[in-house]
């Protein structure tokens, strides 16, 4: 007879995005709207299509990492350990010998040490191949976020990286879910992170015209939902939440600060890119998220949506999010965060997760910023421009990514 599954609560929360680098500077650039596009800085984007993007501005790992492993890590790691020691500080839980084998990581990445890649292709080409880093292969290898951040942890249990290219974050966390539901581990250092915003990231969704082109005017190009919108905008970061079997966090007194309840994940097997017409991967998910959660339609209070500001996703998300909920659809406030932090790619369902336990402990919806012309295809309440007051119970997170993964988490208020 199977055992009776444990409940999963969130005790730790981390983050550094492109409106914030700490999990205290997330959460005022949530609640206020904050825009986080602007100019590319990272490299020299003159000759590109794309100017823009959504950087984490103001980086400097002084003081949170040695100087050593700064010029031995891609930005990617960097992002992701750092996060993952602001989540682990802000739970409170100590990671020792006593309990190091039954504290796992996972982290998830869609594309990996992409900076790492391209400078070392091009010392290849131009120095030679004796030139080329003796760091290059475990810099760049989408795992490492995760290889490290339990190095610097002293976390022996379950480790594994989730590349399920934009829901590679939110996969990380229903896979570090289900872990604990099982019993396999105490307690899970999971999430996502990202640095892509290189030359070769930004030429590349570029020419497959999946990035905004408002050079013009940047601070409104990530404009989810908007019938004006022209494509999404990258980002960069990295966000990292503690997760505990409810017993291991009840034992040492930990502050909770929301409870993990669904996972739904699905594929559409449709085309490389593009969702299935109708979204209907994406409704099957949040269909087995709230099965799994044991919660009906009807309970759902907040969405934060994937809102890519694509045409395509958009559309099909709302589509989506109709045929899971029914008629419930047109009551559930629905915002994309996206809109502020642009698209972080596969650590995207990290920071929304964030985002998720954040608005349900201060009883907050992000709002969708840059919302101005409604769009027939897409007739949800999308939060426009402001954030919102609002008690929530049920909330849930979409991820969907290239390949046709489709993820979807669900988090309840503690109860």
């Amino acid at each position: 007879m199977m055992e009776k599954l444990h409940r999963v609560v969130i005790t730790g929360l981390g983050a550094i995005t492109p409106i914030g680098n700490d999990l205290e500077s997330y959460l005022k650039g949530l609640q206020s709207g904050q825009n986080g596009v602007d100019q590319i800085t990272l490299f020299d984007a003159s000759s590109h299509a794309c100017r823009f993007a959504a950087e984490v501005k103001s980086f400097d790992p002084t003081g949170k990492l040695e100087p050593k492993e700064s010029k031995r890590w891609d930005r990617f790691s960097k992002f992701g350990v750092i996060a993952a020691k602001e989540a682990l500080n802000h739970s409170g839980l100590i990671i020792d010998n006593s309990n190091s084998g039954r504290i796992g990581v996972i982290i998830g990445s869609g594309v990996g040490g992409l900076l790492t890649m391209e400078t070392q292709a091009h010392v290849l080409e131009n120095k030679g191949a004796s030139r080329v880093s003796p760091f290059t292969v475990p810099m760049m290898i989408p795992n490492m976020a995760t290889g490290l951040a339990a190095i610097a942890l002293g976390a022996k249990g379950p480790s594994s990286a989730v590349s399920t290219a934009c829901a590679a974050g939110s996969n990380a966390i229903g896979d570090a879910f289900r872990l604990l539901q099982l019993g396999k581990a105490d307690a899970m250092v999971c999430g996502g992170a990202e640095a892509s915003i290189t030359p070769l990231g930004v030429a590349g969704f570029a020419s497959a015209k999946a990035l905004s082109f408002r050079n013009d005017d940047p601070s409104t190009a990530s404009r989810p939902f908007d019938s004006q919108r022209d494509g999404f905008v990258i980002g960069e970061g990295a966000g990292v939440l503690i997760l505990e079997t409810l017993d291991h966090a009840l034992k040492r007194d930990a502050t909770i600060h929301a409870e993990i309840i669904g996972y739904g994940t699905t594929c559409d097997a449709h085309h490389i890119t593009s969702p299935t017409p109708g979204g209907v991967g994406g409704a099957e998910a949040m269909k087995l998220a709230l099965i799994d959660g044991q919660i009906n339609p009807e309970e759902v209070d907040y969405i934060n949506a994937h809102g890519t500001s694509t045409p395509a996703n958009d559309s099909n998300e709302t589509s989506a999010i109709k045929a899971a909920l029914g008629n419930h659809a047109y009551q559930v406030p629905t915002s994309s965060t996206k809109s502020m932090t642009g698209h972080l790619l596969g650590g995207s369902g990290g920071i929304e997760a964030v985002a998720c336990a954040l608005a349900i402990k201060h009883e907050i919806i992000p709002p969708t910023i840059n919302y101005s012309n409604p769009d027939p295809n897409c007739d949800l309440d999308y939060v426009p421009n402001k954030a919102r007051e609002k008690k929530l119970g049920v909330v849930l997170s979409n991820s969907f990514g290239f390949g046709g993964h489709n993820v979807c988490l669900a988090f309840r208020q503690m109860i």
